[in-house]
């Protein structure tokens, strides 16, 4: 396996200071492209990690790949390029394995070099939140590219949210399915979501189960928090009072999150995130190649994203 180990870096690595994005050497444009895949994720304990690494173990089988963990942390980004770059890769296909396309957007687009425009505020935890030296762009010599869409823009967190439900189910038509997904403080992107949500609600409906309802716990952010707790607690007590069982579906990369605090005292019944899936390697080559078409990158993308694409 190539992936490369991002998951600690030293604390000296904190204060390290991040040069500025360099040009590309015109010796390599000329060059054939050799593309490496740079996978961003959130990232949390090991058991979580490795969900993320499994996940992409089969992409490593053709391409050079590496893993940024992290809220596009300029730390993780930069080992990440470093690591492809030692293995001779001249373009990167960024991958962002986030729900929405709009996290961390901005600021993966300036630490990479994509926009010279530093985002209104930077996502930053520990030493780096006041390390200005954080806040500057990437140096890499590499032509990097990334996508617009996040997972749920696809149909893959249906399909794998249907397989969720009916692993727990016993009869459908007595049974309301209950979908939370982190969600967002911004009011129209967060109801971006819960548009994007739809077809996770429509193919359950078609599975026959009494009721499907979708929402957003909007998890980040105080006071919508707060009402948001107040409706997820009142749908599943109506749903019972009714005499419906409950299955509730963490619209997550990985694990339940905090919703089995949020329910507490309820009668539920609890599944897991889209990890571990085989849809979500197909979704990263997916990803991949959109990528590498879109630039029009010279590469046999089917070949190099492996044959089971």
């Amino acid at each position: 396996m190539r992936i490369a180990s991002l998951f600690l870096i030293g604390i000296q690595l904190a204060c390290a200071s991040v040069a500025t994005v360099g040009d590309i050497e015109p010796s390599r444009l000329v060059e054939q492209d050799k593309v490496g895949v740079l996978i961003m994720a959130h990232g949390a304990d090991d058991e979580w990690n490795q969900s993320v690494v499994q996940a992409v173990d089969p992409i490593s089988e053709n391409l050079p790949v590496a893993i940024a963990f992290g809220m596009a942390n300029p730390m993780t980004l930069q080992a990440g390029l470093d690591s492809l770059d030692s293995e001779g890769v001249t373009h990167v296909a960024v991958v962002r394995m986030f729900l929405s396309g709009q996290s961390f957007l901005d600021q993966t687009n300036y630490f990479l070099g994509l926009s010279d425009d530093p985002p209104e505020m930077f996502v930053m935890m520990g030493p780096m939140a006041q390390n200005p030296e954080m806040r500057k762009q990437l140096h890499h010599n590499q032509v990097v590219a990334t996508h617009l869409e996040g997972i749920i823009d696809s149909d893959m967190p249906a399909v794998v949210m249907s397989e969720r439900a009916s692993d727990l189910s016993s009869s459908a038509s007595d049974e309301a399915v209950l979908i939370i997904a982190h969600g967002a403080g911004d009011e129209e992107e967060n109801n971006t979501i819960l548009d994007a949500m739809d077809r996770v609600v429509q193919r359950l409906e078609m599975a026959g189960y009494a009721d499907v309802h979708a929402t957003t716990l909007r998890e980040d952010w105080e006071e919508e928090r707060i009402a948001a707790e107040k409706n997820i607690r009142s749908y599943v007590s109506q749903m019972t009072q009714e005499g419906r069982s409950v299955i509730v579906l963490p619209m997550r990369l990985s694990g339940f999150g905090p919703y089995a605090e949020v329910l507490d005292g309820l009668d539920f019944s609890p599944g897991i995130g889209l990890l571990p899936h085989s849809e979500l390697s197909n979704w990263v080559r997916s990803m991949t190649q959109k990528v590498i078409e879109s630039e029009g990158w010279n590469v046999d993308a089917v070949k190099l994203l492996g044959s089971g694409f």
